[in-house]
């Protein structure tokens, strides 16, 4: 039997596709499959989890194909932005962290890497990598479309789009607050980060609290409404601190250094004056400018000198951690003069809402890691429920919240502060982000009421989300979503057509790309100058106009967007919910016509490497690279697809892809073992009916998966559902036998068509071997009425479910039987089940109507109490199966006496004894009086 020589194989095929052109597609060749995957960022080597990303689209692209569609699969490379930039500085600089991770976790070449301080050295090498890793993955791609954010072709397309939208009034100018890179001197993306891609920018109040000699200490809450409920500051006594001027408002503040800097970059005219310690502060009086209180200056260490001012007001009757700390300190027998204001009144809370929750969640000090969980209840309860007391008596938090700010806005008590969500959020050039507010800055209007309806009307009744659930999530998304900033002065990319100072970042310019793909191989020919914007109008809005390009070409670019519009899915990771994919509804609805929105979205999960987030950064990352080269593509693939759904988060664990590996060489030895028997004759018995029967639902389920994009599903039904079947029709029956030959050669054949869209170079090289000549153009399996039969099924279950019981019977007793003996259910008992199944299709099962109906036959008369124990101990057991199970049950009706006998053979040659099968009705042979308690599918044993 030949060997798997998977590194043989896949490079054979690799190449035969490759020279064959196989995946390049145009128009007019079937019913067309369009799908496309988020591009990537080639700034870095391929990790496994850009395996799962790439791999499960090209599962869909291959199975849509065997289909009978006429699938396009592109993929282009994303370059736009800073982040090759901040790269190629940190190398030009020395930096040792950059040096490392590309010499050592990506294994540049050093004389690769020192052509790394030009941006586009890093573009060529990494985007050339990708391209030949893809490859060797298998991925069936269109190389012809490949294309970067560059290609000055692709600059015009971007150039189009922003016209639109501009036209449309979707792109202004404004003042807004961006993260920002102080380094680069620039806004940046969730591209542009290191890390704290998920922050977002929080909208805080500035409480201005005097001291008594005018001094403002200002504190930044989220909770404004709760300004009646303080009782006292706190302040960190080993923080740096600082007194600043406010040139703009003639004041002084005093606040954490941090804080000061960070005011700088959001039009806080301000001058560090002296530096100081918190503790200078401590017992001083300050006045709440909402109600003219006095209260108190008190020391924590929790206060983080780097969040908000540095110094937090506390209303410990509703807010967990001020409780606990002042708790703290009364329990030191400090300050017990202090006590909790209420404020909010919530239904199922008591007077101090705070207490409340951290009583019930035995949260013991300020270290507890139970407090934000705390935290987080409480605040959403009272956001949602609460209603104020006091001054704002009996109005929600939401319009309180408001009405503080705008009093003390107009007192000039109070200021707008921007602080991350999380942190830290680094740069790329591994500068620590601030939030700028930009003046003179163009945006994106995502704030547009009516382009927000818009997306939510696609997003409802045109886009297909998978999972279902992530619908609310969009949703979401798209009523937060504000104004985007969408340029920045530095950066790859293309200019803004009317301010070509600025170049469009990278989440902006990669929104309708999927668009782009349709027509990219033509564009490569085209002199960039001609493509002006009348050419994309006319290609994508159908609309006249004078054109300076070849009008033949013109029209074979139009029809061909046509015939691929609009995709039928994009697949993309599910952090991208909050921008990337929602931003691409945003730009779809603006641009396209109703017809070409998108038709579909397929959320990712992210990956995990022994059970730990995978990060380049900290070297816990496996190269794509390695794993094909160690385990091969097949089993990465394989891997990558049976261990979880898409939106599933997977886990790369060495140990399992081994197993993995061995799993497909079991299936390469039995595919050939199989092919090796010659052929064989459709002579069929029951067993050869039963495992076609079996394929059958296999082929339907596996097909049904593929369908939802339940890529897992579909695997496990596909090799261990079929490969669990083959083992035991294997042990079943003799198979040198002519007919199970037949069956078996019929079984391999659709196998190994079902497997190939997981696992294409194994099953290419199985398909050469059996004689096909082109594999690429193999159709997928689909269900053959001739052998659905669940009586088949039925039978054999009653054969496995006596096979069990007796290995059962034989673990617990320990003996070695000479003789078995099986009495299969009589027709009565049988009868009895009919009954009880009927009625439970119909509904409710009840004891009393059953007896009832079951009476009126003298038969069951005359087994009065027996029928009676029967009727409940079917009723219990047939209360919890499904729809499916009971018409299965109910449609077919088998001879269990001669099922059993013809499968005594096969009994006795697994228990190494005699084995005899008798009627229960009227056994010859009963001296246990076993037969009684045969039951239908479940025969009475003896053993001997």
């Amino acid at each position: 039997m030949k060997r798997y020589e998977f590194k043989q194989i896949e490079s054979k095929w690799q190449r035969i596709w490759e020279e064959g052109r196989v995946y390049e597609v145009d128009p007019g060749q079937g019913e067309k499959f369009y799908l496309n995957v988020a591009y990537p960022y080639p700034s870095g080597a391929m990790h496994i989890g850009h395996g799962r990303t790439y791999t499960v689209p090209d599962v869909i692209a291959r199975f849509k194909r065997m289909q009978g569609y006429n699938v396009l699969f592109p993929m282009g490379f994303h370059v736009t932005g800073t982040p090759v930039i901040g790269v190629s500085n940190r190398i030009a600089r020395g930096d040792k962290e950059a040096i490392k991770l590309y010499r050592d976790v990506y294994r540049v070449p050093k004389d690769v890497m020192e052509r790394f301080v030009d941006p586009n050295e890093i573009v060529s090498y990494f985007s050339s990598n990708y391209t030949a890793i893809m490859k060797s993955m298998g991925l069936s791609i269109d190389w012809r479309r490949r294309f970067t954010t560059v290609d000055p072709q692709y600059s015009r397309f971007i150039t189009w789009q922003y016209n639109q939208l501009k036209a449309k009034g979707l792109v202004a100018k404004g003042e807004h607050p961006v993260k920002y890179c102080p380094n680069c001197d620039n806004p940046i993306g969730d591209h542009d980060l290191l890390s704290g891609e998920k922050a977002t920018i929080s909208e805080f109040t500035i409480i201005k609290f005097h001291l008594p000699d005018g001094t403002v200490i200002p504190t930044a809450t989220l909770r404004s409404e709760t300004l009646y409920g303080v009782t006292n500051l706190w302040i960190n006594p080993d923080g740096d601190y600082v007194t600043v001027l406010l040139k703009n408002k003639n004041e002084r503040w005093l606040l954490s250094r941090e804080a000061a800097e960070k005011l700088k970059y959001q039009d806080f005219d301000l001058e560090i004056e002296s530096l100081v310690k918190g503790s200078r502060f401590i017992d001083r009086m300050v006045k709440n400018p909402l109600n003219d209180e006095m209260v108190e200056i008190l020391p924590a260490k929790f206060v983080d000198v780097d969040m908000g001012t540095g110094i937090v007001m506390s209303v410990p009757a509703h807010a967990p951690f001020d409780y606990i700390a002042l708790r703290d300190l009364q329990d030191a027998g400090k300050y017990r003069d202090i006590h909790p204001i209420p404020v909010i009144r919530i239904e199922g809370y008591g007077k101090i809402p705070a207490a409340d929750v951290v009583d019930r969640m035995k949260i013991k000090n300020q270290e507890d890691e139970k407090l934000a969980d705390a935290t987080e209840e409480l605040y959403a309860a009272e956001f949602n429920r609460g209603v104020m007391l006091q001054e704002f008596g009996g109005e929600g938090v939401a319009t309180a919240r408001e009405r503080v700010k705008k009093i003390l806005t107009g007192r000039g008590d109070a200021a707008v502060m921007y602080e991350f969500s999380e942190r830290p959020v680094m740069c790329r050039c591994n500068t620590s982000a601030v939030i700028k507010l930009l003046k003179d800055q163009w945006f994106v209007r995502y704030s547009d009421k009516d382009w927000k309806a818009s997306v939510k009307e696609c997003i409802r009744n045109r886009t297909k989300l998978i999972p279902a659930e992530l619908e609310s999530e969009f949703l979401r998304t798209v009523d937060w979503l504000n104004d985007w900033a969408c340029t920045r002065k530095v950066g790859l990319g293309t200019p803004l057509p009317w301010d070509p100072a600025w170049i469009i970042e990278p989440l902006s310019d990669s929104t309708i790309y999927m668009a782009y793909y349709t027509i990219a191989h033509h564009l490569k020919e085209i002199d960039p100058e001609l493509l002006d914007d009348q050419v994309f109008d006319s290609i994508f809005l159908g609309k006249d106009g004078v054109c300076r390009i070849d009008p033949e070409l013109l029209a074979d670019m139009q029809a061909e967007f046509l015939y691929w519009y609009p995709y039928n899915y994009r697949l993309s990771a599910k952090d991208l919910i909050s921008n990337h994919l929602t931003f691409q509804l945003f730009h779809h609805t603006a641009i396209f016509r109703d017809e070409h929105l998108p038709e579909g979205i397929v959320v990712f999960g992210i990956g995990l490497l022994e059970g730990e987030k995978m990060s380049s950064s900290k070297g816990n990352v496996i190269l794509l690279s390695d794993a094909i080269e160690k385990y091969g593509a097949d089993t990465v693939r394989a891997f990558l697809m049976g261990s979880a759904e898409p939106w599933q988060d997977f886990d790369w664990r060495d140990e399992q892809v081994i197993a993995t590996r061995r799993h497909l060489e079991r299936f390469w030895n039995t595919v050939n073992e199989i092919i090796e028997m010659g052929d064989g004759k459709k002579e069929l018995e029951s067993i050869d009916y039963w495992l076609l029967n079996r394929l059958q639902n296999r082929i339907k389920a596996a097909t049904d998966a593929l369908e939802r994009f339940s890529t897992r599903s579909a695997f496990q039904e596909t090799f261990f559902g079929i490969e669990s079947d083959l083992r035991w029709y294997r042990r079943r029956t003799v198979i040198s036998r002519s007919g199970a030959i037949w069956t078996m050669q019929y079984l391999v054949d659709c196998w190994v068509r079902l497997l190939a869209p997981f696992v294409p170079f194994i099953t290419a090289e199985l398909m050469s071997l059996m004689g096909k000549s082109d594999p690429s153009n193999e159709k997928l399996p689909v269900l053959n009425e001739e052998f659905v039969n669940p009586e088949f099924e039925l039978e054999e279950r009653l054969v496995e479910t006596t096979y069990n019981d007796i290995n059962e019977i034989l673990k617990v007793t320990k003996i070695k039987p000479q003789r078995i003996i099986l009495y299969s259910a009589p027709l009565w008992k049988q009868e009895l089940r009919k009954i009880i199944l009927s009625k439970r299709k119909e509904g409710r099962v009840e004891m009393g109507d059953v007896m009832k109906e079951v009476m009126r036959d003298p038969v069951m008369q005359k087994r009065g109490k027996e029928v009676s124990k029967l009727i409940k101990r079917m009723i219990d057991e047939y209360q919890g199966i499904d729809e499916q199970e009971i018409d299965l049950l109910l449609s077919r009706e088998i001879n269990e006496y001669e099922v059993l006998s013809a499968a005594a053979e096969f009994f006795q040659r697994e228990f190494n004894a005699h084995v005899s099968v008798f009627d229960a009705e009227d056994p010859s042979y009963d001296p246990a009086r076993k037969s009684i308690h045969a039951y239908p599918m479940k025969p009475a044993i003896f053993l001997e």
